[in-house]
């Protein structure tokens, strides 16, 4: 291992787990990096068995249990990390970042916290089944035509099929109508450097919305990056061309090192 390297932790989102971070594990393990990848409360195993046995208790969890449930295994660590965080995960990397847990933060296509809004139709089309308050206590229920639209419009339906068989897992609907109250973020404070990366062709975080989160992110002391990856969707970490978004958050890892 190369001596000085960071221990990097890996955060995923909404339906899916820590599993989907394989491809950039091996890439960071490659360079040198001790890696971590946990994941959220009630989404340990494999996709596939994880869809056809549903936990009890995955529809309680909230975003503040997940932030928790992150702090307390930063906390094993023997330094604060680099955070890599993806969808959700990236608003999970942001409020780490923001309570002190992070040496460096790369949000990838991050959700917004309170106070970032979109007008973009394809959000709320995209969004639509986390905003019925009424079935809070049902599991989120990810179907492949769906992922589709939301995660993977620009890759074919048979990729987004194999992606989706691969990767995705059910969910908690209150972990993104919490994030309304327990992912606030004072914009104004001085933060750690930060690398934000985005889609231009995101439906469930799109780019305009991205662009007001670094805005407002700008306000406080700290470095901030931004850049945009042309023809990518929300699956932007996985499908064809991950590699480019990896290998730009080695290269402002290796330069803020």
């Amino acid at each position: 291992m190369i001596a000085n390297r960071s221990n990097t932790v890996f955060v995923h989102g909404m339906y899916m787990n820590g599993e989907s971070w394989q491809p950039w594990i091996d890439r960071f393990s490659a360079h040198g990096y001790p890696v971590h990848a946990p994941s959220w409360p009630y989404h340990d195993g494999s996709p596939a068995a994880l869809r056809a046995s549903i936990d009890p208790n995955l529809p309680s969890l909230t975003f503040g249990a997940v932030v928790d449930h992150l702090k307390r295994f930063i906390d094993t660590l023997p330094d604060r990390p680099v955070l890599i965080g993806h969808s959700v995960g990236g608003l999970l990397v942001q409020k780490l970042a923001h309570d002190g847990y992070a040496r460096l933060a790369v949000p990838i296509s991050p959700a917004p916290p309170p106070g970032i809004i979109s007008l973009d139709p394809h959000f709320y089309r995209a969004n639509a089944p986390h905003l019925n308050l009424a079935a809070a206590g049902r599991p989120l229920i990810m179907t492949a035509k769906r992922f589709h639209y939301a995660f993977a419009n620009t890759m074919s339906r048979a990729d987004s099929d194999a992606a989706f068989e691969r990767y995705v897992v059910p969910e908690s609907r209150r972990v993104p109508q919490s994030t309304l109250t327990q992912s606030r973020i004072d914009f104004r404070r001085a933060h750690v450097p930060m690398l934000f990366l985005a889609g231009d062709r995101d439906h469930l975080t799109p780019l305009d919305m991205v662009r007001r989160n670094v805005k407002a992110c700008r306000k406080g002391e700290g470095p901030v990056e931004f850049r945009t990856m042309p023809g990518r969707s929300h699956l932007l970490c996985l499908q064809a061309g991950w590699e480019e978004l990896a290998d730009a958050a080695l290269a402002f890892i290796d330069k803020q090192s």
